[in-house]
């Protein structure tokens, strides 16, 4: 099944001087980053001002190294330039600094949710989705938790299970516009269509212009045989994310359908030219 969600951010957390504080001593604050200047790198570590991915991993590098910081604080250190690694694509080192993370605070649940996240963008969904289930249980109040355990559900072909993380989600958070389209993916792909389509407008009320959305909701409409409705959610989700599989495969499935086979061709070759296996995920959905 292709990843084509767009809500898998991993989550940043940011640090208070007064982490820092309790272990400073005298024989460390020589060795130490100078205390005016740790309040700058906490907030750079953190994400808090934009900095660029390699200014961040520079500072939390400093905080890591400084024998000033508590386990704590280096824990969040190693989260916070984990996340960075991870927005580079370096998902080795995003997963040993996650791994450090925990190794210093082993009841640290964003860090438990974030290697999940590397572990699932590498394809590894069973060992993500025991991280997930740790999150939870660490943290349950959180939904994005609960979202990210549903795709790894979904991944691994248990849509009952996904169904139930995605209404977790939402009773958790009934603002979050991810939770509503995931659980539209997840009815799109399982024959709930009506209702899949109730999720997707949710979804877009709370956030409109959502490519991945739009691309749920083409999916449901595809499935229900509403081709003009389906090809108009392709084309709007197009033009946001060109390069979105599904939605190009989606599009040129309703092109066939309506007879426009060359241009359907076209979007299938692209489709397929993004993501090898995509015929055999939509197959899956239940759409050849």
């Amino acid at each position: 099944m292709p990843r084509r969600r767009a809500d898998r951010a991993p989550q940043l957390h940011t640090l208070a001087v007064a982490l820092i504080l309790p272990s400073l001593v005298a024989t460390a604050a020589a060795q130490a980053p100078r205390l005016q200047d740790i309040g700058k790198e906490l907030r750079i570590c953190g994400g808090l001002d934009a900095s660029a991915l390699d200014t961040r991993i520079h500072s939390c590098s400093t905080i890591i190294a400084s024998p000033a910081a508590t386990a704590r604080a280096r824990a969040i250190a190693y989260n916070n330039r984990g996340n960075a690694y991870q927005a580079q694509g370096d998902l080795q080192r995003a997963l040993a600094d996650y791994n450090e993370a925990i190794g210093n605070d082993a009841a640290y649940a964003s860090a438990f949710n974030n290697r999940g996240v590397a572990y699932q963008k590498r394809g590894e969904h069973k060992p993500a989705l025991a991280d997930f289930d740790r999150s939870v249980k660490l943290s349950p109040a959180t939904a994005s938790f609960f979202v990210n355990r549903a795709e790894s559900h979904l991944q691994l072909g248990d849509h009952r299970r996904a169904l139930q993380d995605y209404g977790t989600a939402i009773r958790l958070e009934p603002a979050s516009s991810s939770a509503w389209n995931g659980r539209c993916w997840a009815r799109g792909i399982a024959g709930d269509l009506r209702r899949a389509l109730a999720d997707c407008n949710q979804s877009l009320r709370l956030k409109p212009d959502q490519a991945a959305t739009l691309d749920s909701r083409g999916l449901a409409y595809l499935k229900l045989g509403q081709l003009p409705a389906a090809l108009a959610d392709y084309n709007a989700a197009l033009r946001i994310n060109p390069k979105l599989a599904t939605s190009l495969y989606g599009r040129g499935i309703v092109r066939h359908r309506s007879g426009n086979t060359a241009e359907g061709d076209a979007d299938i070759g692209a489709a397929a030219a993004i993501e090898a296996e995509i015929a055999t995920d939509f197959a899956r959905y239940g759409v050849k």
